[in-house]
Formats: structure tokens, sequence, C-alpha cells
């Protein structure tokens, strides 16, 4: 245990001096309407087959195979963010599991050959394109020796797609820990793009020469062949509650760290975090009703000086039967941050129902 934690640490230490920039934004958003209720709150916690994106390290306490989807849409159903998962035990000791995402945004106008050679409008030359990101994720969990320990690894494989203009690949690896005490806490440590994630983008250099000059006087250049995602850190820890048998109460603190200096609620030169909490209110285990509240930012007025404190809070329902839940996340209410509120929906399925 101590060695895997010298070595992640050791991972990290050394991206962090040698790299500064980020990217893959979209896969950060989060999975899971029950997480996204919870304003993400959910590092510590996470035991099923979303795991593989919030601890890969909670994969070990599935007991069946799960399979997980879900659907939102930002920017005025604009953009589409879809994903699906699967996992199952390999052992008593040991799961292993599987995620896609994709995060695009459908039929794109191309007005690039609007005007022919001759300066002509020509509407029948308008054609649509997409622009996609995917991010294919495995991942694997293993319990330790140690009671209570288990760490979990992700292998990443990002595509990102610009219709024929631009196209890339990337990989990137994580790592995380979770622990389990005897009277209901919980710890964990998830360590996201630990080797740094690494994009090399490829373009059409036809097509870029002939947009290249589309506005007088401002010549376009081809933007960097390589992207770099700094490593992140999300801590977290939780508590259980169970009152007269029919009614829970979770509730878990985390801190997410970026290696950067920017608007979070606590920021240096180093390092900037951004405390998010969450409760999940159970009955019968089966009926749940969850809040949250994340996202703290420090927002520079139009003034210049001052800055004003921004969050984002979040509401959540879930439906359990058997092993089917049905899941319900509204985030951004109260228009607090400035970004738009989202529906959001996921279906879990254990195929513990089939036996």
């Amino acid at each position: 245990m101590k060695q895997l934690l010298t070595l992640v640490f050791s991972i990290v230490s050394l991206s962090l001096f040698s790299q500064t920039k980020y990217s893959n934004e979209f896969m950060n958003i989060g999975v899971d309407a029950a997480a996204l209720g919870m304003s993400n709150a959910v590092v510590a916690n996470s035991n099923d087959v979303n795991s593989g994106y919030w601890n890969p390290a909670g994969l070990v306490n599935l007991e069946d195979s799960q399979i997980a989807l879900m659907h939102s849409s930002y920017f005025a159903n604009i953009a589409n963010y879809d994903y699906i998962a699967f996992a199952k035990p390999m052992d008593d000791r040991s799961a292993l599991g599987i995620s896609v995402i994709r995060f695009a945004v459908d039929d794109i106008l191309d007005t690039t050959q609007l005007i022919d050679d001759e300066g002509n409008v020509n509407y029948d030359r308008i054609s649509l394109f997409s622009t996609a990101d995917y991010g294919v994720t495995v991942s694997y969990s293993r319990r330790l020796p140690v009671q209570g320990f288990s760490y979990g690894v992700n292998a990443k494989v990002i595509r990102r797609i610009i219709g024929d203009f631009a196209n890339s690949w990337g990989f990137g690896l994580d790592a995380a820990i979770q622990f389990e005490t005897k009277n209901n806490w919980k710890f964990g440590i998830m360590a996201r793009d630990i080797t740094t994630t690494f994009n090399a983008w490829s373009y059409d250099e036809e097509a870029f020469e002939r947009v290249r000059n589309a506005v007088e006087g401002q010549n376009q250049e081809l933007p960097e062949s390589t992207e770099i995602t700094i490593p992140k850190l999300q801590i977290g820890v939780s508590k259980s509650y169970v009152f007269h048998y029919d009614y829970s109460l979770r509730a878990e603190l985390d801190l997410n760290v970026r290696f950067e200096e920017n608007n979070d609620i606590i920021s240096t030169s180093f390092a900037s975090i951004n405390p998010a909490f969450g409760f999940e209110f159970g009955y019968i285990n089966m009926i749940y009703l969850r809040g949250g509240v994340g996202n703290f930012q420090n927002e520079l007025q139009i003034d210049n000086i001052t800055e004003n404190l921004s969050f984002q809070p979040s509401l959540g329902l879930g439906f359990k039967y058997k092993g089917i839940q049905v899941d319900y996340a509204f985030t951004d209410i109260g228009d607090q941050s400035v970004a738009l509120y989202s529906n959001v929906f996921s279906v879990k399925l254990d195929f513990s129902i089939f036996r």
C-alpha cells in the first residue's frame, strides 16, 4: 500500500513540474444522475458500475454484473452528452469495467464553400458536420490484503473529431484507492491523468488553407498539434447512518484539487481547491432524495475589482426496485453559476434481476 501511494505521488509530482496545459474537459462533466444530484461528491462512496468513472477502487463492491446508461443535453439542447458502462466482478477480490462517453454537437453547418471562386453564393454548397469527443475507459479494481482497502486503475483512450477538418488521439491513466472502517466511515482518493493525458492532433491542411484568410487582414495559424491534460486529485470522506431500519442518510465532503491557479474558492500558484458537499436520504432502500452544492467560484465583476462568490446547487431523485434503478438530477438550480441548468436521467441494471 505504501509503495502504491509513493508511486502515484511521484508520477503526479513529475507531471506537474513538466507540464502546465490541460484539455479534455468533457471528461470532467461527470456521469450518473445519482452522483450529479449530489454535486459529484461521491469519490469515497462510489461502489457500483459507475465507479469506473468516479473511483475504480469501488468496483470490487459489485456482487454481480451491472450496466449503466445516461443522457443529458447542454446549451439549450445544442450539445448531447451520452454515457454507457458495464462492469462485472472477476472473483471475490477483483473486478473489471469498461465505459464510453460521447460529448458532441451534431449537424453543424459548413459554409466554407458557400461562395464559389467567381464570388457567387450557392446554398447547395453548404454541408453538415459534427464535432464529437469520445472517451473509452477500461477499469480494474482489486482488494488489498489490508482490511477495508482497495485500489483501482483506469486506462483511457480519447478520440476527438471536428468533421473532416481535424482529429486527435489521446491516452492516459488514473489511479485510485478507497478505505472503509467498521463504523461506516469511508475515504477515497482519485488521481486523474496521473501521467498527464496526451492528445496528438492532425489537421486537413487543404481545408485549412481555404479558410485561413476568411477574415481580411487576420491570417489564421494552425493550432498546436499536441495537448496535455494536467493531473487532478479528488479527495473524499463520507459517513452513513441508518435510522429505525427503514431510513438511511449518507453524506460526503469532497475536495477537488487542480494543480493550477484559477477562480476556485481556495487558490494558490501551486494548486486550487474546490469543495463539494452532497447527501442522499433513503427510504427502505427503494426511494432516494439527494442534494448537494459545489463549484464554488470567486467571480470577478465588471469593475475588475469586486469579487462575488458563486456556487452550483443540485437536486436529485432516485427509485430502485430489485435490480433496476432510475435516477434524475436537476443541476445548477437558482442560476448561481454561468452554465445553464440541466436535466439528467440515468438507468442502472443489476444482472442479479435475471436470477
